[in-house]
């Protein structure tokens, strides 16, 4: 099935921030230079936010993981569980058709999504609220037929009952998901025939719909305010979604007013590491404004086009990919000796305008690594490229 982008698209996009911290977070799950492993979480995560996975989206998370605009289509247009146009703004009924439910009444249901939604798969009802479509075996085969409507199975339907969801869900209502015929789970419809001594009565729906229950409108899409957003793979007991202390993740600048309410400078001059930058400079500079230096910094001089003999590999520095490296060569810096020689002030300019990879100079230290590269020498990343063990 060809699969295109839908054809009117919003002009941007962007994460609500508590989106944003959770996409943030689950970055940090892959190790350095796999980064573009968390493509599909943040692909599903910004398809939850909108309810279809708009250009403009799959474009902002290919930025933020360094990657070719095409390869981030790839995977939004290969699986199809990402909408690539606009769906209902209370539903998406996905109606299983396969063997099973297509046996025990799936043709019905979706005549009931043709008559009630929209005639065909993926146009939205007339007022907005619903679009549906045909989707492969959802795995509930015992209690076909049935629908996944939200994040949860409405099983055992008829076309009545469906009818009659539907009508509840336009109203605002939640109808409660799990079996529709007054069966407990996927026990036989006669009646259980062994462990007959499972007590139901111990609460009033399976686990599954139990929870759904709980939580009370398992329709309405994630906005990244359902649980804690918790990062467990940071530490054992699991940590609140923040950069890593070493590792802080691109955040904008704060206003220098507000470093110095937060959090009190260290001793003048008091050397962070081998590289010499200051106690001061390493707080400011994870925080996105070097000290002493205006948010926006000054541009380092840079050149029209490389040296004669081309540009240096620039992705022998740690954290910088073939995105990146384009956008410093448009920048006009092609040369590792170019940003060995970035000063403070001209690090927090780059910092800036890295569109879509702010703080990436001064959370991989780009410098640093540069000065060794110009030197000749070589870093154990360097080493690592140079085997094609980073692609």
């Amino acid at each position: 099935m060809l699969r295109r982008l839908y054809k009117d698209q919003p002009e941007s996009f962007a994460f609500a921030p508590a989106n944003q911290k959770w996409a943030e977070a689950q970055i940090t799950k892959y190790p350095e230079g796999r980064q573009a492993s968390a493509i599909i979480p943040l692909l599903w995560r910004a398809q939850e936010q909108e309810g279809w996975l708009t250009r403009p989206a799959i474009e902002h998370i290919a930025d933020m993981l360094g990657l070719a605009y095409m390869r981030a289509l790839e995977v939004a247009s290969f699986y199809f569980m990402f909408q690539l146009q606009p769906v209902g703004s209370v539903a998406h009924i996905q109606i299983c058709g396969t063997t099973s439910c297509m046996i025990c009444g799936a043709e019905d249901l979706i005549a009931v999504c043709q008559e009630k939604i929209a005639a065909k798969p993926h146009e939205l009802s007339a007022d907005g609220k619903f679009s549906w479509e045909e989707v492969e075996c959802l795995g509930a085969c015992a209690n076909a037929p049935m629908a996944q409507i939200g994040k949860d199975y409405y099983e055992d339907l008829t076309a009545d009952k469906l009818r009659v969801m539907l009508d509840e869900m336009a109203a605002g209502k939640v109808p409660v998901p799990g079996p529709q015929n007054g069966r407990y789970a996927a026990e036989p419809l006669s009646g259980l025939t062994s462990l007959t001594e499972f007590d139901s009565g111990k609460q009033q729906y399976n686990a599954s719909a139990q929870l759904a229950v709980d939580i009370g409108d398992s329709i309405k899409r994630i906005d990244g305010t359902e649980v804690p957003l918790l990062t467990p793979w940071l530490g054992k007991t699991g940590a609140a979604v923040e950069p890593a202390p070493a590792k802080p993740a691109p955040v904008k600048a704060p206003t220098a007013e507000a470093v110095k309410e937060v959090e009190p400078k260290p001793a003048a001059e008091a050397p962070a590491d081998k590289t010499g930058v200051t106690k001061q400079a390493a707080v400011a500079e994870a925080k996105g404004t070097p000290e002493g230096a205006a948010a926006e910094g000054t541009k380092p001089a840079g050149l029209s086009a490389a040296r004669e003999g081309g540009a240096d590999d620039l992705k022998a520095i740690k954290g910088v990919g073939p995105k990146l490296e384009l956008l410093l060569h448009e920048l006009g810096f092609y040369h590792y000796d170019q940003i060995a020689g970035w000063t403070v002030d001209e690090i927090a300019w780059v910092d800036q305008n890295l569109k879509g990879f702010k703080g990436r100079v001064s959370r991989d230290e780009w410098v640093a690594q540069a000065k060794i590269l110009a030197a000749g020498g070589e870093t154990e990343f360097s080493k690592r490229v140079d085997k094609g063990g980073v692609y």
